[in-house]
Order: structure tokens, then C-alpha cells, then sequence
């Protein structure tokens, strides 16, 4: 993947694709696949938005449940259940367990029901898949960090998990390779008859894209613009990043304050906790963790834990809007998290609302309004689809790889990291360590993460600032709380891999620190 800001000009395309979050990256992806000729822009970096903000889960959503939102479900459920097929080291199972307490507000009879018809829906009953209840005592073992007084017993039901800018990079690395020209840092300055005006921001320089259609996945900056702004509601969630907390599997809690669902999931060998939901009107180019915010999530994981947990035990924390097709519901957990398509009529579409989960086949659904528009007649080919860096006989070809990594000197937890990162091209970050033994070593001891996956990243995938290599490339920056000497120590490493002087790499360091 390197950036080629000349791609852009003196070719007429069929589809401009102005956002590149997964709703971008899957369109560009299907679009590519259908044989348009595609351009995909994003002004900042892939996935900078709310796609790399989520809670890192593929899944159905059990709470849409209790709101009859059954067609968003099944939707989520169909798509979890094919991408845990085709995409084994981009989405993995993660069984969640729910505590019953005497004072819990859905009952034990109402969440069984539930359970029932979530596995139904997933086609998952009477088998491993399915919801399992335990007594308390049984299911304190399997949570030990929880409150005993009170619990009656618990669920548990199995969902999957993903890291979703690496999702989104994975699906921007496809679209390139079915002939899609993609770049970030690239922003859209105006639209015009023949096509738009974009800007390389590493060079100023503009370019007119000829294209006959422009499709808008710009999330919360549809805010923005004065043909979208009404279609879009706003609402702010922020995560926090805790010490190991669970042993593999995650909970899902009711907030005592507000009765809102929220998780608590193993990520990296750390415990990920969110998500809030508060209605936003601020500036969407400045979206923050706040005091309040990160108040509310230890208040109410301390209702379950047996530790007390306060604002010196965060690690690190992010936060990210959604933005939800607009409604006259009160709270902001009550609006429908489903998608819809909005268009002017004269090939512009705005892609408005949707989830992690589901935006495959939102995205089917933009391409083919863009077909129709252009007057073509070509399918969907994204579902079932195996992905870009998916190698082939995943469990053996895991399995060789492991080895080969621990013969490297890769522990384990490292090596079942680097196949969920980087898929099929693992192969060559280990021959990168049998050329040099230095690589393998962690960057940070106590996370998984190698040198050898540190300097891919910056080689192969359009890392322009240290930002996107620490944050979406790989999330050092929310999992550990790294000194000024560290950072400057990993930027001195990938410096001469991107071009970097010693005034370069002082600027990018001081732009991570507080």
C-alpha cells in the first residue's frame, strides 16, 4: 500500500468515494470487484474516524432485542456468522457471559427468552455456539472478578470479535488490489459538474477527479455539509482501556445509573470497557475522553467488580461519534443503529447511520444504486468472499506459522497476534526476523507486540504520521501509557523506513504528547 497522489488525475472514474472508514472501505472494495474504476479519498487516516472508536466486536447486538429491532439483528447475525467463515484471523469467537443478580433488571426468564431467540436467529441452537447457563458458583470461577453478593448465576452466549481499523485496512488493501486507487490524507475541497477538486494535505497540491458519481461515508462530518446535516443525529461513546480483568471471555453489564448495556472484553491482553452514548453537538474535529465520562464507566464497573477501580487504573482511553440516522427519540441508546442510503437524485449518495458489523452488505446496497445510476448490470460478489490477507487451510497454515514463530524466538501470545494482524502476510514479517534476531522482541513487555510488526506496518501500509502507526496500526498509544524517551526511541526506529530528519521526528513525537 503507498500513497500515488498523481493516480488520481487524468483518469476518468466511474465512482468517488470520499471517507474512508469501513462504510468507505467496503465500497471501495465491492465497487473494485464489480470491474468500476474507483477512487477512495480520506482526509485524515484510514479508519480515523468512528471506525477505529468501536467496541471491536462482530455482532448481532443482543440489547436490540428488547427493542424489537429484529431486522437489524438478523442482518448483524447473518454477517457475523459468514465473516467468522471467510475471515478467521480478521474475526474470532468471544464467548460473553451475563450475570444474574437478585436485583438485576432484566430477569433470568426474559434474558433465557432472549438467549433463545438471539441463537435462533444465528442458527446456532444445540450447538457450541449456543447460550449456556451456569449457577453462581460455577460461573464465579469463570468470572472471578465479579460481585458474588446477590448472583444467582449467569449466561453465557458467543459472539466474535475484531480489531476494526486493521478490518478497515485490510478491506482498503483489497480495493487496491482490484484496481482501486486509495488514498489517505486526501481531502475533498468541492464538488463540481465533472467530478471534485481533492487536496494532498502533505503537499498542498489539488487535482480535479473526473467521475460520474460521488458516494459520501464521511460518518460524523455528513454534519457538516448543508445537504446532509438534518439526516444525521450525533452521539458520543468513550471507551477506557483497564488492566487484565477477565480470563478470555467478556461480560456484558447493565448500567445501575441508566439500565444501558455496556462491555467489559479481553483486547490484547487488557480489558476494554464502554461504551457511553450522550447526545453531540460539539466539534467534530475535536471529539474527547471528558472527566464525567470516564466517572460513569468506573462507577459502574465497580458495581460488579470485587476491586475498586479509579481513575489512576486507566491506561488509556478513546472516544468517537456515531453518527445515527436522525430521530425524535429522547436517548440516544433508544435511536435505531441501522443504515440507510440518501441521495440527491443526481449521483450523489450519502451513506447515513449502520454498524461495524453489517456495513458489508450496506455497502452491496451503495454499489448497486451507483450501478443502477451508471446504467450497469453487475452483482454483488463481497459475501462469502474470503479476504484480501486470508491464507488458505487457516488451522494448518496457523499452526505452521506458530511454530515457525516460536522457533523465531516469537512467544506465543505475539505470534497469535501477528495472524490476526496481518493474516497470510505474517510469512514475510518472519523472514524479516530470520534476517535480523533483533526483531522479535516486544516493542512494550507486558503487550504483544513485535518490532518486526512495527516496521511492516510503517513500510507497507501508508503510514504518513507516527499517529497512525501508534494508534490504528497498532494501538500502542491506548495500551500503554508510553513516556516521551519511548516514543522517541520508536520513532527514531521507523524514521528512516519513512523519510524522517531529526526535526521531522521531534515534531511527530511532540504531537503525541499531553
Amino acid at each position: 500500500m503507498k500513497r500515488g497522489f498523481t493516480a488520481l488525475a487524468d483518469k476518468q472514474f466511474d465512482l468517488l468515494i470520499c471517507g474512508g472508514g469501513v462504510y468507505g472501505a467496503w465500497t471501495a472494495y465491492d465497487a473494485a470487484l464489480r470491474g468500476l474504476k474507483v477512487a477512495l479519498v480520506e482526509q485524515d487516516d484510514w479508519a480515523s474516524g468512528t471506525s477505529s472508536a468501536s467496541s471491536k466486536l462482530i455482532h448481532g447486538g443482543l440489547r436490540y432485542l428488547e427493542t424489537f429491532d429484529f431486522k437489524l439483528v438478523s442482518k448483524a447475525l447473518k454477517e457475523r456468522g459468514m465473516l467468522l467463515q471467510v475471515a478467521p484471523h480478521r474475526v474470532w469467537s468471544l464467548r460473553f457471559g451475563v450475570p444474574v443478580y437478585a436485583d438485576s433488571r432484566v430477569s433470568r426468564l426474559k434474558l433465557k427468552a432472549g438467549l433463545w431467540l438471539y441463537d435462533l436467529m444465528a442458527r446456532s441452537l444445540a450447538t457450541a455456539a449456543g447460550h449456556q447457563y451456569f449457577g453462581k458458583t460455577t460461573f464465579a470461577q469463570k468470572f472471578p472478578a465479579i460481585v458474588r453478593e446477590k448472583l444467582k448465576g449467569g449466561f453465557t452466549y458467543l459472539d466474535a470479535q475484531t480489531d476494526d481499523a486493521r478490518l478497515v485496512l485490510e478491506l482498503v488493501s483489497g480495493a487496491i488490489s482490484a484496481g482501486a486507487v486509495c488514498l489517505n490524507q486526501c481531502e475533498l475541497i468541492e464538488i463540481h459538474a465533472e467530478g471534485a477538486t481533492v487536496k494532498d494535505k502533505l503537499t498542498g497540491e489539488n487535482v480535479l477527479v473526473q467521475t460520474q458519481t460521488v458516494v459520501h461515508t464521511s460518518g460524523q462530518w455528513l454534519t457538516q455539509k448543508e445537504v446532509s446535516k438534518s439526516w444525521v443525529r450525533l452521539s458520543k461513546g468513550i471507551h477506557l482501556v483497564l488492566p487484565a480483568l477477565l480470563n478470555g471471555e467478556a461480560l456484558l453489564l447493565t448500567a445501575k445509573a441508566d439500565g444501558r448495556v455496556f462491555f467489559m472484553i479481553p483486547w490484547y491482553g487488557l480489558t476494554l470497557v464502554g461504551t457511553t452514548d450522550t447526545d453531540y453537538q460539539g466539534d467534530v474535529e475535536s471529539v474527547v475522553v471528558e472527566d464525567a465520562d470516564v466517572q460513569y464507566l468506573l462507577r459502574e464497573v465497580n458495581h460488579y467488580l470485587n476491586t475498586h477501580l479509579t481513575a489512576s487504573d486507566v491506561i488509556g482511553s478513546y472516544a468517537g461519534l456515531r453518527a445515527m440516522r436522525q430521530s425524535e427519540e429522547g436517548a440516544p441508546s433508544a435511536v435505531s443503529r441501522d443504515w440507510e442510503l440518501k441521495s440527491e437524485g443526481n449521483g450523489h449518495f450519502f451513506s447515513v447511520g449502520g454498524k461495524l458489523t453489517s456495513a458489508r452488505e450496506d455497502a452491496s446496497v451503495i454499489v448497486d444504486a451507483v450501478c443502477h445510476h451508471l446504467g450497469l448490470a453487475v452483482s454483488c460478489t463481497t459475501f462469502a468472499k474470503i479476504f484480501p490477507w486470508m491464507p488458505d487451510d487457516f488451522p494448518v497454515w496457523s499452526g505452521e506459522i506458530g511454530a515457525q514463530a516460536r522457533k523465531l524466538g516469537v512467544d506465543d501470545e505475539s505470534a497469535q497476534w501477528l495472524l490476526r494482524r496481518h493474516g497470510k502476510r505474517v510469512g514475510e514479517i518472519l523472514s524479516d526476523i530470520e534476517n535480523d534476531a533483533t526483531l522479535a522482541p516486544r516493542i512494550v513487555p507486558s503487550l504483544p507486540f513485535i518490532y518486526a510488526d512495527l516496521l511492516f506496518c510503517a513500510r507497507y501500509e501508508m503510514v504518513v504520521h507516527l499517529h497512525d502507526l501508534l494508534r490504528r496500526r497498532m494501538p500502542l498509544l491506548i495500551l500503554a501509557k508510553l513516556s516521551s524517551a519511548e516514543l522517541l526511541q520508536i520513532a527514531e526506529r521507523v524514521a528512516p523506513i519513512l523519510g524522517w530528519d531529526e526535526v521531522r521526528v521531534r515534531q511527530e513525537v511532540d504531537q503525541l504528547l499531553p
